[in-house]
């Protein structure tokens, strides 16, 4: 909360706005560097030792912002009552993009599909979206343990959450995948797998 200014703070400067040890400060701040949610500086000033500051980054700031579920539930309902279902489809669609998009722009897009999951997977458990990888078969699965969006999902029949996150985690992938297992039906977790490819044959079509 210190830093979400987004000034350079010094360990001093720290110690004194916490009224904490210097010792209790640098263990902090090695695990926020750790955790990527700071930047370090060098300073250097004349003939001295170099010195380092500390900034908060956009992750940081991100972390340490407000909870924004009231809001994400305002604006998920007031996009569910759209009565323009082409107009509603569109916009949801919008946003799964542009959020798979900023998953995206993290992976390596030329690492195989099951090192894209893991690394997602592991964006994912940093916003505490519980996520693994296994491998089925000879291709790699997502399964995410705890749906991430519960307050917005009603139990109802309504599937657009899934159909949202299935768009979304096929964009940051750079890959189609499908919802293969589903909380909502009784499985134990809601697994997501690459879908069929578009252009592969049928068994009937390789017959011909």
């Amino acid at each position: 909360c210190a830093m979400r200014d987004g000034d350079l703070f010094g360990v001093g400067d720290l110690t004194g706005m916490l009224e904490v040890t210097a010792t209790a400060v640098r263990q902090r701040i090695e695990r926020l560097l750790e955790r990527g949610l700071i930047d370090r500086e060098k300073i250097v000033a004349g003939r001295g030792r170099p010195t380092f500051r500390y900034r908060i980054n956009e992750r940081g700031r991100r972390v340490s912002g407000a909870d924004s579920t009231d809001l994400a539930e305002a604006m998920w309902h007031e996009l569910m009552s759209i009565e323009d279902s082409q107009l509603r489809d569109r916009l949801l669609s919008s946003v799964a993009v542009r959020l798979g998009r900023e998953y995206g722009a993290q992976l390596d897009d030329t690492a195989p599909l099951e090192e894209r999951m893991r690394v997602l997977s592991q964006l994912l458990s940093s916003r505490r979206v519980v996520s693994d990888v296994q491998s089925t078969g000879d291709l790699p699965v997502l399964d995410i343990n705890a749906c991430p969006y519960p307050t917005l999902v009603d139990g109802g029949d309504d599937n657009t959450m899934c159909r949202l996150e299935e768009q979304l985690l096929s964009e940051a992938l750079g890959k189609p995948v499908q919802l293969s297992q589903s909380r909502r039906d009784g499985d134990e977790c809601c697994q997501f797998a690459p879908a069929p490819s578009e252009t592969q044959s049928s068994p009937n079509e390789s017959n011909l």
